[in-house]
């Protein structure tokens, strides 16, 4: 099966439980074609790349996904944020800059349609909330005037006071005494 093929299939559904297999088990040799399928034209081969790419992200593809939270389409976009989010899912340790993530994430914050976009831009906005102003009062904002309860409670998670915003907090260093 050609690489292009193997991207297509991603797009049918009684074909992509197979192709992502296939792609998955290639690993980071596989970085060029999810790369590739980030910008076809099927909203669902996108989605699936940035699965993939959730497990397998390294520095030269953060533009490309970057690019991609002005998808038109939500559960793509939603996708994105979470690789661009989640440390969990990683083989390896790479994170976008502040600089080039965070005015967008703040941007779908606030003017996303889409209430689980949202809620998921939530997630990256919450990874500055500690050393940015301006994301700890965009969590504050979200968490009081969200028009979605969903998108509120999840805010309150992350915002000053919140179970995660406290248990992801810097802890001070300790002083060792002679």
């Amino acid at each position: 099966m050609t690489d292009a093929a193997l991207i297509d299939q991603l797009g049918i559904p009684h074909r992509a439980t197979a192709a992502y297999r296939m792609l998955f088990a290639m690993g980071f040799a596989a970085l060029p074609l999810a790369r590739q399928g980030l910008r076809h034209t099927n909203a669902t081969v996108r989605y699936r790349c940035c699965k993939f790419l959730d497990h397998y992200l390294v520095p030269d593809v953060l533009p490309d996904l970057v690019a991609l939270l002005d998808d038109p389409h939500p559960r793509v976009r939603v996708a994105t944020l979470h690789a661009l989010a989640c440390d969990r899912c990683k083989e390896g340790a790479c994170r976008p800059e502040e600089g080039n993530l965070l005015p967008k994430a703040l941007r779908i914050l606030k003017e996303d349609r889409a209430p689980h976009v949202r809620a998921m831009a939530i997630e990256v906005v919450g990874q500055y909330a500690h050393t940015n102003l301006v994301a700890e009062a965009a969590l504050v904002e979200s968490r009081s005037h969200d028009p979605s309860p969903m998108v509120r409670k999840k805010a309150g998670w992350y915002a000053p006071g919140g179970t995660i915003h406290r248990r992801t907090a810097p802890r001070p260093a300790r002083v060792k005494r002679s």
